[in-house]
């Protein structure tokens, strides 16, 4: 009788240790031993959330035998030590289905030097997946020419459900949200040019945001804010010229019509806009001088 009991118990064991992936759960045993005979076995559940590493970095909770399975990097514990922060970095060629997925140049930190396209896959970690959150936490591109264009070095964003324009030069702390169409993977993109010199280097967080999170960005927004407080800039600001092209060294990037949002806060019924500067201000076609037809007098 008692072979009978300890198959029973190996079996029920073997059962119920394995991975839900529709729910993005992990279940393992857990034992614990009661008398001289008879262990007794419970099952720990943890969801595959997100999870602050060691090095500071996002990460998925798995167990450590997933986070190899998937290629990931251990880096601290989660779940109450029983899970492990796993992150995931990935670079050219790569294809990703985990949330905070960090997309970086061959050799990151080190500067890139190669020349052609460098892309990575995204596909949606759940079907209740609706847009993705890329941050910049690094980016450093050949800037644009004197009209604005980014010829040389770029990001492109392939998605049918949302217009993102090219990026190029310094953007590094900028972010833009990408919209997912069904099941049709996103593919970022970057092209380098060596025929400019300069520290060509990114990392790009990438976190996939479910259909039902309140901070989901809006229809029409490319960028979203949710502070009370905050500085919006444009895509290559900043307040030297742009070493490509002196002396008219421009850093406006042509072509870039989008959306920047900022959710409603609890209590606030305005926002106010101003320039943390004199000169922080100015667009195509500045006059040089106040003019009131420029000035809008509507906003929604």
């Amino acid at each position: 009788m008692l072979r009978v009991a300890y198959l029973t118990i190996f079996l029920f064991v073997n059962i119920v240790s394995y991975k839900l992936d529709n729910d993005d759960i992990t279940e393992i045993p857990n034992s614990m031993s009661r008398g001289r005979f008879f262990p007794l076995f419970s099952v720990i559940r943890f969801a595959n959330s997100q999870c602050l590493a060691s090095n500071n970095l996002n990460g998925t909770c798995f167990t450590r035998r997933e986070c190899r399975n998937y290629g990931g990097i251990p880096s601290g514990s989660c779940a109450n030590g029983h899970g492990i922060c796993c992150v995931f970095q990935k670079t050219c060629g790569s294809t990703t289905n985990v949330n905070n997925t960090y997309f970086t140049n061959p050799e990151y930190p080190t500067t890139y030097e190669r020349q052609g396209r460098c892309t990575i896959t995204v596909q949606r970690c759940n079907s209740n997946i609706c847009q993705l959150r890329l941050d910049f936490l690094e980016f450093n591109l050949a800037p644009p020419n004197s009209s604005g264009i980014c010829d040389l070095d770029l990001l492109l964003v392939s998605s049918s459900g949302s217009r993102i324009p090219r990026i190029c030069g310094e953007n590094a702390n900028q972010h833009v949200y990408v919209d997912f169409n069904d099941d049709t993977p996103i593919m970022i993109s970057i092209d380098t040019n060596t025929g400019y010199p300069t520290d060509r280097r990114w990392n790009i967080r990438i976190q996939q945001l479910p259909c039902d999170a309140t901070y989901k960005a809006p229809n029409g927004c490319l960028q979203y804010y949710d502070s009370v407080t905050g500085t919006v800039t444009s895509f290559n600001y900043g307040t030297t010229q742009n070493p490509r092209e002196p002396p008219i060294g421009t850093r406006q990037i042509a072509n870039t019509n989008y959306g920047v949002c900022v959710r409603m806060a609890q209590g606030y019924c305005a926002i106010e806009w101003s320039q943390t500067n004199s000169n922080s201000f100015t667009v195509s076609g500045d006059t040089g001088a106040f003019d009131s037809t420029l000035i809008g007098n509507m906003m929604s």
